[in-house]
């Protein structure tokens, strides 16, 4: 074992206080909204009416990714998610450049919901209020990990609460066409397999709980059981908002707004519930952000406690058992982002970098022998095709800027290899 791999030996370094309950409820407020409050739009645009099939297969590889994090998270209760599986079962590099990539795509992700948030609550004072958005996130994270596992239970009900009106208005006070369902011509197949990809940044909370291994009671039976769960509700809620939408508003219509959910409840005669709606994606993007800093922290602290990132962000509050300078460090970084990012361009570069973050999780699955498996190979082989096959069908733009990432990464671990420790 290599002196990077000792360093990890300890698997309590933080405090396990997240239970079932708990643990299904974060993983659903890392999901729970971005996708039907940031992705819908895009996602119309690329599949138009197979927005619902693009659900589906993005659902299928998520479903794959989940199991493969599920079983891998099972073995390695670590903070890190597959940071720690690709350095345990690929070699060094493979783990660093999914860390690499889920730090760099996953602030992106962080910053897009900080905006999207402002955008929702307070749209003349958008950037402003992100950088607050930001900063109370990251405070409440600072303050332990059952903070922020209280504060998600309450937003969970807000966003369903939310989801439910919006469902409800558009099927009760629009006018539904079947025929809205059917294909739109000019779409084929890449179109759809883009929006899926795009679709797959609504997913990729639910590997949230990987990168909590070490705060969970029982991660060995636990994180199997809650990773499913929370991805099955949030798929089931998502079906759901997506068919009233289409069904209620033509997809280039959809395709063209920049809050679709709020567009089809004002098409119909029950508009007075939009705010409603409004107030539903404000709360549902603090709480996909408020998971993000969770996870990409856990990362951060991992990938430091391994010197692959700045060792002084390795420590742990005495008090709170967090690792507090890795969070603080995320939140100063993205507060500053959130001044420049552009909100569409990050959606499609965070489902890139991500996608290659799970493909290095399919990846350590499938090597696992048959006595640490707990689901069949085929599954994170169809994991692993599913993650090359969506993250290069996204917009060029996307693949080229998380290629340009990864490759960066690959240099800064050579050159990092190259000193000693």
């Amino acid at each position: 074992m290599s002196p990077a791999h000792s360093r990890t030996a300890d698997p309590s370094r933080l405090a396990r206080k997240l239970h079932m309950f708990d643990a299904v409820v974060v993983g659903l407020g890392a999901m729970l909204g971005a996708g039907i409050f940031a992705v819908v739009g895009p996602a119309a645009a690329a599949a138009g009416a197979g927005l619902l099939v693009a659900l589906v297969v993005a659902a299928v590889v998520a479903y794959c990714n989940a199991l493969s994090s599920a079983q891998l998270a099972a073995l390695y209760p670590e903070s890190g998610g597959a940071y720690v599986y690709g350095r345990k079962r690929l070699g060094d590099l493979w783990g660093f450049l999914a860390g690499w990539g889920f730090v760099v795509g996953k602030m992106a992700s962080c910053a897009a919901m900080a905006l999207t948030f402002a955008s929702y609550a307070a749209p003349q004072w958008t950037r402003p209020l992100a950088v607050v958005a930001v900063l109370s996130m990251t405070a409440v994270n600072y303050f332990g990990i059952r903070k922020t596992a209280l504060l998600t239970r309450g937003i969970v009900a807000v966003v369903l609460v939310a989801l439910g009106v919006a469902v409800a208005a558009s099927l009760g006070g629009g006018e539904i066409r079947v025929e809205r369902l059917f294909p739109v011509p000019g779409i084929g197949p890449y179109g759809v397999l883009q929006a899926a990809g795009l679709w797959f940044f609504a997913f990729a909370g639910y590997a949230r709980l990987a990168t909590l291994g070490e705060e969970v009671v029982d991660p060995a039976r636990t994180i199997p059981r809650a990773i499913p769960v929370a991805l099955a509700i949030t798929l089931l809620v998502y079906a759901a908002v997506a068919a009233a939408a289409v069904l209620t508003v033509d997809i280039e219509v959809l395709a063209q707004s920049t809050a679709p959910l709020v567009t089809a409840v004002e098409a119909g005669s029950l508009a007075g519930w939009s705010p409603v709606v409004r107030i539903g994606a404000a709360v549902a993007c603090l709480g996909v952000l408020l998971s993000l800093v969770v996870g990409v922290s856990r990362t951060t602290f991992s990938m430091a406690a391994n010197h692959d990132l700045p060792h002084v962000l390795a420590a742990v509050h005495p008090r709170y058992r967090v690792p507090h300078r890795a969070e603080l460090a995320v939140g100063l970084v993205v507060a500053l982002a959130v001044v420049f990012v552009d909100l569409r361009a990050a959606i499609g570069f965070s489902a890139f970098t991500v996608l290659g973050y799970y493909a290095v999780t399919n990846a350590a699955a499938l090597t696992l022998n048959a006595s640490e498996r707990r689901w069949p190979r085929w599954i994170p082989a169809l994991g692993l095709g599913g993650c090359a096959t969506l993250g290069f069908a996204l917009p060029v733009s996307s693949v080229v800027a998380g290629t340009a990432v990864l490759l960066t990464g690959a240099f800064v671990f050579r050159q990092r290899s190259r000193r000693p420790i």
